[in-house]
């Protein structure tokens, strides 16, 4: 029996990547992301005698909509093994007084209310499923430990996805579920770049290190086939040069 595995933000970057690395190991993969187009070409890049791709157009920030995504999963797999919580955005780089309340709120909307609702349908259907149990692996950042300069906002989402993480692996036992989170940094995404270039770690314009995009969906679909006994809690993957211990 395959595998099922669901990916927020899987129309680019290192949803894109993660979710075709699954699906080249035999998961069947759901696709999420509000781009439904974008989400199909990365259907269109699935190997040959892999998992099974769908595509499910999706707001992540949007109740309903993650409802409806996760009630599409399991009509069309019948289960969910992993959620792979990728979805975010990187708001521009301001001072926070002068970062608008509303752009607050959508960050906070998408990078951590997105999460947590992705958190609460996957692990109704794990508690449920035979047989029970899966993996949550959350996409943290390096900003989940130290910020970028004038990034208030990401930087506070992904620390709170560094609790969210400890308190659903704790929520977890007894119940076969485990939750990991990866936390990245300066692979080769336009995220990555947009940060890179609009807040550099350093606090100058320097160029800053970046790695290859293969690296992370080796690293995540190393976590995602452990058995259920061992998990990953926390995993630091970045470019080795780039500004992060002591921030350079």
């Amino acid at each position: 029996m395959s595998k099922v595995a669901v990916v927020t933000g899987a129309g680019s970057g290192i949803g894109r990547a993660v979710a075709l690395a699954l699906q080249g190991d035999g998961f069947d993969v759901v696709l999420a992301g509000r781009r439904l187009a974008e989400l199909e070409k990365t259907a269109a890049g699935a190997k040959a005698g892999g998992g099974r791709m769908l595509a499910v157009a999706t707001d992540i920030a949007d109740e309903q909509s993650v409802t409806a995504l996760f009630a599409r999963t399991k009509e069309a797999f019948g289960r969910v093994d992993l959620l792979f919580n990728n979805a975010g955005i990187f708001a521009p780089a301001v001072p926070i007084e002068d970062l608008p309340i509303a752009t607050w709120r959508n960050v906070v909307d998408i990078n951590l209310t997105g999460a947590v609702l992705c958190c609460q349908q996957a692990i109704r259907i794990m508690k449920a499923q035979e047989p029970k149990g899966g993996r949550i692996i959350n996409n943290g950042s390096i900003s989940a430990y130290v910020p970028r300069p004038r990034t208030a906002a990401y930087a506070a989402t992904k620390h709170a996805i560094a609790g969210l993480t400890k308190a659903l692996a704790l929520e977890g036992r007894g119940h076969r579920i485990a939750c990991s989170q990866i936390d990245i940094g300066n692979a080769a995404t336009d995220l990555a770049r947009q940060a890179a270039t609009t807040a550099p770690s350093s606090g100058n314009a320097a160029p800053e290190p970046i790695m290859d995009l293969k690296h992370v969906s080796d690293a995540v679909l190393y976590m995602a086939n452990l058995p259920l006994e061992a998990n990953v809690l926390f995993m630091t993957l970045k470019a080795t040069e780039m500004p992060f211990e002591g921030r350079g």
